[in-house]
Formats: C-alpha cells, sequence, structure tokens
C-alpha cells in the first residue's frame, strides 16, 4: 500500500479500532503543546522582555522614593558612558537629560543645543564651503513672478517661503557651477503659484510635474540622482500636495516645508526639513525683563480642528488659562506679553506662526500638536525652552504647568529668549537667523556621494 493510502486509512475513524480512537487525537495534541512549551521557555530565556532593566536616565527620574535616589546616587559613568568619573547624585541627574549616541557625550538638558560645540563647528564649515545651484530663469518668463525672487518685504503667515528664496538669491552660497553644487534649488513659489489665476490650486501638481520634465530635458542634474540632491520650499499646506503628480520630488528631493508632520505619508523624516512659519516683524524683539505675567496661559485662533474644539470646551471660563476664539478686543501682542505660557494649538495643519510669536515675545511655548516635526529639531533641544503637551492631555493643561516650579519657569523662558533670534528673518541676513538654520538644516541634508 502507498504511504498515502496508508495515512488515508488510518485517519478513516471508521476504520480505527474503538480504543485507538483517543490515542489517536491525544498525541498530536500533546506534540503541539510541548512544542509550544519548548518556544516560549527559548523566548524567556534569550529575551530582554521578560528581563528586568535599569531605567533609563531621563530628565525626571522617579527619585520619589529612597531606594530610587540611592540607585542613581550609586551610579557612575565617565564622558564616554563607562562607569567612573562623573557621579551621578539626586542633585544633578536632573540636568542629564540623554546620552548623546555619537558623540557619548551627555547633553545638558539647561543647553538649548543637542551638541553645541559640534554645532559651531559644522556652523562655520558650512559657512565655508555650502554651495547650492538654482534653476536660471528670465525675468520675461510668463511665470518669472513664481519662479525669481520677489522684490518686496515678504509679509504675512507664508513669509517664511519667499524669504528664503529672497536672501538666499543675494548670499554667498550661490554657485554659478552646477558642478560645485552641494545641493539644487528648484525656485517654483508655491505660495506666489497659488495666487496665479492661470495657475490656482487645482493646477500646481501640473505645474510641477511640468517644471521637473523640463529642466530633467534641458539639464543633466536631475537624472544623476533622481533628485535626491534637489530641495524645494514651501510654507503653505498646499506645497505637501502640489507634489501629487511628481512622485519623484515627494520621494527623492528634500522637502523643506512649514506643514511637517510625523503622521502623513508625504513627510519622510530626516530626508525632509521643517520650515518656521514666522510672522515678519520688523525692529528689535521687545525687552521683556521688567514684565508681570499675570496669565498662565494664552489662546487665541479660529476653531478648525477637534484639538482647538476640545481646548475650548475644556478651558473656555477658566480663570488662568485664556482659550479665546474670534476677534481679540485687546491687542495680540499685550495678551503674549502678559502670560506666561502661550498655546501652540493644532489647527488645520500641525504648524502655526505662533511657536514664532512666543519667542518674540518672551512667552514660553506650549506645543498641542502631535506628531509634528518641529522646526530645527536636528539643532536645537526643545525641551530646554518649551513644553509639549499630547492633545488627550488637554484636561490636564492647567495641571501639568503649574508643576513648572519658578526655577524651572525662569530657566525655560531665559532659553526661550536665548533662541528667538533662530526665529527671525532679516532681508540681510544675520547670523543663526532663521535664514542660517535652515540653511544648515539643509546642510546636514546634502548628499555624501556626488554622482558625476
Amino acid at each position: 500500500m502507498a504511504p498515502s493510502s496508508f495515512l488515508l486509512y488510518f485517519t478513516d475513524h471508521r476504520r480505527l479500532s474503538p480504543p485507538l480512537r483517543p490515542l489517536f487525537f491525544f498525541v498530536p495534541t500533546s506534540l503541539a503543546l510541548i512544542t509550544t512549551l519548548f518556544i516560549l521557555f527559548y523566548i524567556f530565556t534569550t529575551s530582554t522582555l521578560f528581563t528586568y532593566q535599569h531605567p533609563p536616565l531621563t530628565s525626571k527620574p522617579l527619585l520619589g522614593a529612597a531606594n530610587e535616589s540611592q540607585r542613581y546616587n550609586s551610579l557612575q559613568f565617565d564622558s564616554n558612558g563607562e562607569r567612573g568619573k562623573i557621579k551621578i547624585t539626586s542633585n544633578n541627574v536632573d540636568k542629564l537629560l540623554f546620552v548623546n549616541p555619537g558623540s557619548g557625550n551627555y547633553v545638558n538638558n539647561n543647553d538649548v543645543f543637542h551638541d553645541r560645540d559640534i554645532f559651531l563647528e559644522d556652523y562655520k564649515e558650512m559657512n565655508r564651503s555650502f554651495k547650492i545651484y538654482v534653476y536660471p530663469h528670465r525675468r520675461n518668463d510668463p511665470f518669472a513672478h513664481a519662479l525669481l525672487p520677489v522684490d518686496f518685504e515678504p509679509r504675512g503667515n507664508y513669509a517664511s517661503e519667499s524669504y528664503f528664496k529672497k536672501v538666499l538669491m543675494k548670499s554667498h552660497f550661490i554657485t554659478k557651477d552646477p558642478t560645485n553644487a552641494d545641493l539644487f534649488f528648484l525656485p517654483f513659489s508655491i505660495a506666489r503659484l497659488r495666487h496665479d489665476p492661470k495657475i490656482g490650486v487645482l493646477g500646481i501638481q501640473d505645474f510641477i510635474k511640468d517644471y521637473i520634465l523640463n529642466i530633467s530635458r534641458k539639464y543633466p542634474y536631475w537624472n544623476q540622482t533622481g533628485g535626491a540632491d534637489h530641495f524645494y520650499v514651501a510654507c503653505h499646506s498646499v506645497g505637501r500636495s502640489a507634489m501629487e503628480k511628481a512622485d519623484a520630488v515627494r520621494i527623492n528631493a528634500i522637502q523643506v516645508v512649514c506643514s511637517s508632520s510625523y503622521f502623513l505619508s508625504g513627510h519622510i523624516a530626516h530626508k525632509d526639513a521643517s520650515l518656521p512659519q514666522i510672522w515678519p516683524r520688523q525692529g528689535y524683539p521687545p525687552n521683556i525683563a521688567s514684565l508681570k505675567r499675570k496669565k498662565l496661559a494664552f489662546f487665541a485662533g479660529a476653531i478648525n480642528s477637534p484639538v482647538r474644539e476640545k481646548l475650548l470646551q475644556v478651558w473656555r471660563n477658566d480663570s488662568e488659562i485664556f482659550a479665546h476664539f474670534g476677534r481679540l478686543t485687546t491687542p495680540y501682542a499685550d495678551e503674549l506679553l502678559g502670560s506666561k505660557f502661550c498655546l501652540h494649538v493644532k489647527g488645520f495643519e500641525v504648524n502655526t506662526a505662533r511657536i514664532a510669536d512666543s519667542l518674540y515675545y518672551g512667552c514660553v511655548p506650549v506645543i498641542i500638536a502631535n506628531h509634528y516635526d518641529l522646526p530645527f529639531a536636528d539643532i536645537l533641544n526643545w525641551k530646554s525652552f518649551s513644553v509639549v503637551v499630547a492633545t488627550l492631555d488637554i484636561p490636564l493643561l492647567k495641571k501639568i504647568l503649574q508643576r513648572v516650579s519658578s526655577n524651572e519657569y525662569e530657566l525655560l523662558q531665559k532659553n526661550a529668549l536665548k533662541v528667538r533670534k533662530h526665529f527671525q528673518w532679516h532681508s540681510f541676513p544675520i547670523n543663526y537667523d532663521a535664514f542660517y538654520m535652515v540653511m544648515y538644516e539643509l546642510w546636514l541634508r546634502r548628499s555624501s556621494v556626488r554622482v558625476q
């Protein structure tokens, strides 16, 4: 009898004798159970999932219990993260934010930079060697208004896009020789195309697709890397969806956009960069040294998202958190100057100009926008000058802010004043202002291998 026939013979319950039937079903079940137990035993003995791990050193370790305090007091590390030289105590553990895996150095939670020394060194090299090639266009081009820099002072909510191009074209970073370029700039302006009656919002996608096709035929540079060493800049949220018909731009090119969110499929973290949305202001920021801020927190804006609806629902009539919707009866600047914390609450997009507004007026920003890829996050330590609150924690907002001690607030505000120069545009750029910070983000993303 063939093996298959033999198996079929014994699996037919009508041909099994009554004493063998229980045995036939018990054996495979037992084997399956034994196999499962072996697998669980292997996982248990080889994985760290079930083993005790010392809690990581965070900015707020659990020091409430005596044994926790003793555990941290007993740890000693040297500058490379090995046991040895630096003794960690309950007095200094709050100053240690995390171990930088790149350099092995501790990053001070009080410092506004992740690594100040590396940033300053790289910044000098960027200023010395970084080169950008911009695809040339004539004044008589039918779309010159969207391809060339504006000839006026940019203004409004989306001024960052126009400011960047206007300043870049006059800077020492521009090269006329594309063979010397580290990156190539796609100079179309989403904000200008959006208001062009010939293009409009619905026509931007086709314009971008045709633009990429034209430069890929006229120049060899796009085809050499598939656009990986190219970038564009856009502040309006339309800029992100404008690439729907130009997949290579969305997937390969560097997108420098205000609406940068980890939640969106069109945003690729670390390839793309977050452009700060800044309402331009002339002159020097106000001196806030003698101000007494009587309000705990302030927000003003339209109800255009579930997050803002929740904020209004919980805190509409509160005496310390002023959540205002609609037209203000007092000057906006006065409200920012009179509040300790200023709320940046997600609207249609994660981004608004409120972070830059807060910093300008010396108000500590509170960010209530999940998945926001914050501007200059590669450089700045946002924990040192802002408070990030999950949208689900809006009902706990007052407790979270009241828990910030006077000393902690003083440090947050002091750092906020330190970083506000990075969130300002100037017609003639000033070292470390918004233009130079965006250039540094691009410099970090330049290709390490040049394809000839």
